[in-house]
């Protein structure tokens, strides 16, 4: 392997790769909301499960929404959905309903939250515990359901086959993923 010469910058960049989400929350009045979050990863939690973390910054209705109810839904955002996003990224609630172009919309199967029928991937999350860092809170939740493309079939937790899903990567500008390079371990062998 050869070596990188590097140089330092200041810590103002961001190279924060991310899978995008659009994150379904329900409104007071019982309407669906929907917005576009980054900053979504997972943790281990207690015994064989995993938590789904995200984090909100400022005052958006979609955070407002989770702090009251504790329930969202995170729908994997595939090269299809990107319209969807961007469009969902360039509104604000606050400025009125999102509903210019069409989409589908349907329920959680465990939780009443809105799903987005074209997501490939979508988690049914509850709270369990926020964290307030500046004016980002982040959201450590159960995931209590996981519905996915009928193309999957995992043999376990890491076999998900992502070319399947063909999400959208954000760290400033929308990517997409190349290629499978293989599994741990291959490249030991």
């Amino acid at each position: 392997m050869k070596s990188i010469k590097r140089r330092s910058v200041d810590p103002v960049y961001s190279m924060c790769v991310q899978p995008s989400f659009i994150i379904g929350t329900v409104n007071d009045d019982g309407t669906d909301n929907f917005a576009p979050i980054t900053w979504v990863s997972a943790t281990k939690g207690e015994g064989d499960g995993y938590l789904l973390v995200i984090s909100m910054f400022g005052t958006k209705r979609t955070k407002q929404n989770v702090i009251r109810t504790g329930l969202f839904s995170a729908n994997l955002v595939s090269r299809e959905m990107l319209p969807l996003m961007d469009y969902f990224g360039s509104r604000s609630a606050k400025d009125g309903s999102k509903n210019s172009i069409e989409y589908g919309v349907g329920r959680g199967e465990v939780l009443d939250v809105p799903t987005l029928d074209a997501s490939p991937w979508v988690y049914e999350c509850e709270v369990a515990k926020s964290v307030e860092t500046g004016e980002s809170t982040t959201f450590f939740c159960y995931i209590r359901n996981i519905q996915i493309d009928s193309r999957l079939s995992p043999a376990d937790t890491f076999d998900v086959d992502l070319t399947v899903l063909d999400p959208v990567i954000y760290s400033g500008r929308y990517h997409s993923l190349g290629e499978s390079l293989g599994a741990i371990g291959d490249y030991l062998k």
